[in-house]
């Protein structure tokens, strides 16, 4: 990877590490529909100004049905499964338990003629899984089966996402498209939103940890997640997820409180392995792939 590659990676582990703990700050005063309608309506206002030229309106017409799958699987089915499963499950185990996503694009990205898996690449995909395993035991005797398949399909949601883009939005500039995207979902969740909008007073907390969902890990977030895709590649890009799970564990310990367990050492040990590993190109992948052009 490129130095640039580096800094986006970089700001991409702390970017999306941090929103599973302000996720599980916001769940506790507001419905679910209302925390995805308010991040995604405040998300789309803010990048709007980037996304209205009309050669980027041009764009997102001719690739309306792309656009379309793009939002259902990063935003509208993976906010409503993340928000829903953390009023259940702790915030740090949410977030380890996302680092499944790398895992299943690596594999998706195969299975749809993307990037050959060399050994070493198999193998780290497998040491990441056994520590995904290792925590869906306790998240299973913590909130029961629901919240841990809604996470493992918010991970799933996440891998389909970039493929995606990387395949058919590659032309769309990130904030026109993201922009579009947020407002689609702002819409589905306008109703729902609506007839269930809190009756009381919301707290400073929430306030603030609604505010730096839609603007950091929303509206700046999208940015910069795009850039890395173009930069590094719609699989490795992923990868920072291996990465947000110390983020969101450290974050959920020191901020929330919440449990730290052997669990959750050996999990994280075992993903950030498999991360090393599965990010590799060994000279015998990369002749065979040369080979097969």
């Amino acid at each position: 990877m490129t130095a640039r590659g580096w800094v986006l990676f970089a700001a991409m582990s702390v970017i999306w590490g941090i929103p599973y703990l302000l996720i599980k700050v916001a769940v506790d005063e507001v419905s679910v529909p209302v925390l995805v309608f308010a991040r995604s309506a405040v998300g789309a206002v803010l990048l709007l100004p980037l996304a209205v030229s009309r050669k980027n309106r041009g764009l997102l017409r001719r690739h309306w049905q792309a656009v379309a799958a793009f939002a259902f699987f990063e935003i509208i089915a993976a906010w409503l499964l993340l928000s829903d499963a953390e009023r259940h499950l702790t915030s740090s185990l949410t977030g380890l338990l996302i680092a499944a996503a790398p895992i299943i694009a690596a594999v998706l990205d195969r299975l749809t003629g993307g990037e050959r898996l060399g050994p070493t690449r198999v193998a780290g995909l497998a040491i990441g899984l056994s520590g995904v395993a290792v925590l869906a035991g306790p998240g299973l005797s913590a909130g029961g089966a629901w919240p841990v398949i809604e996470v493992l399909l918010t991970a799933t949601c996440y891998a389909i996402a970039p493929l995606v883009a990387a395949r058919y939005l590659a032309d769309v500039p990130g904030p026109a498209l993201t922009s579009a995207c947020l407002g689609l979902a702002a819409l589905v969740y306008l109703t729902p939103a609506a007839l269930s909008w809190p009756q009381q007073v919301l707290t400073g907390r929430a306030y603030a940890a609604i505010a730096a969902l839609a603007g950091i890990c929303t509206a700046l977030a999208f940015v910069v997640f795009f850039a890395l895709i173009r930069e590094v590649g719609a699989t490795r890009a992923l990868l920072f997820t291996y990465v947000n799970p110390a983020v969101a564990l450290v974050a959920g310990v020191v901020l929330l409180r919440e449990p730290l367990t052997w669990f959750h050492i050996a999990g994280l040990v075992l993903i950030l392995a498999g991360s090393v590993l599965a990010s590799r190109v060994t000279p015998s992948t990369r002749s065979e792939d040369v080979a097969h052009q």
